[in-house]
């Protein structure tokens, strides 16, 4: 008898002329059909000048857009690309306080997702996840670790300077030519650059003595870089110059 009665209010209360209930309905009813439209577009196989499109029109419906963005975001349903742009678009409706959910997908067992996440992340400024960014530093993915790298050297966090340093023994950073030598990717580069500018200054002896061996000399204008940042000091603009300056430092080093 209850329910009877309980679900003849409810009916009674959706057909009411009542402004305030009225209102609730029928935007209930509108944000529904928001949510069935862009899901419906987010499932096509989009060009270019079509996701701009798709972008505009959610970024148009704003906070309605949400629910769909995050049904999209966590199915494999939607195309690879469609999942990436859904995710900026949540941190651009919702800023930072989208950031604990996107942070989440750091840790997505598909790469897209947890390249998008870091890039949205770093896209709004946020320093809170700085133990996530040095745990992707050892992903699976080349390039996740690359966007790592990123969000760590743009972002300033000079707390996780260790951790890029200690990309540069990480066997996943380097390749194995026919010849059969090792090579270092532009990861290592990136990653010898990225300790100077977050200014790592337990780096600097081994620095020193990479400037000094042959087998740097494919990183030798990195170190240099490094070197000048994290010391403060300019070295020569002549390459030979340059070795001979980092000598007497690394002497002067030794001495102390």
């Amino acid at each position: 008898m209850f329910k009877k009665v309980s679900l003849l209010f409810t009916f009674l209360v959706l057909l009411t002329p009542a402004q305030g209930a009225n209102k609730k309905f029928q935007s209930q009813k509108k944000t529904s059909v928001v949510e069935k439209t862009l899901l419906a577009e987010f499932k096509k196989d989009l060009k270019r000048p079509e996701i701009l499109k798709l972008k505009k029109k959610t970024l148009a419906h704003s906070g309605k857009a949400i629910p769909a963005l995050i049904k999209v975001m966590k199915s494999n349903a939607y195309p690879e690309k469609n999942r990436w742009v859904a995710t900026f678009l949540v941190g651009r409706i919702m800023g930072k306080k989208s950031s604990p959910f996107l942070a989440k997908f750091l840790r997505h067992p598909n790469w897209v997702m947890r390249m998008a996440s870091l890039k949205t992340l770093l896209a709004l400024g946020e320093k809170r996840y700085e133990q996530a960014y040095a745990s992707a530093l050892k992903d699976n993915s080349f390039i996740v670790r690359k966007q790592a790298l990123t969000n760590i050297r743009k972002l300033d966090i000079k707390s996780r300077a260790p951790e890029v340093w200690s990309m540069l023994y990480d066997k996943r950073n380097y390749y194995n030519p026919k010849d059969g030598s090792k090579k270092r990717t532009n990861l290592i580069k990136e990653a010898v650059k990225t300790v100077g500018d977050l200014k790592f200054k337990k780096a600097v002896e081994p620095l020193l003595s990479m400037a000094q061996k042959e087998k740097y000399q494919d990183i030798f204008s990195e170190v240099d870089y490094a070197l000048s940042k994290i010391l403060g000091k300019n070295s020569p603009e002549d390459t030979k110059l340059k070795k001979r300056y980092w000598k007497k430092v690394a002497i002067s080093y030794k001495t102390i």
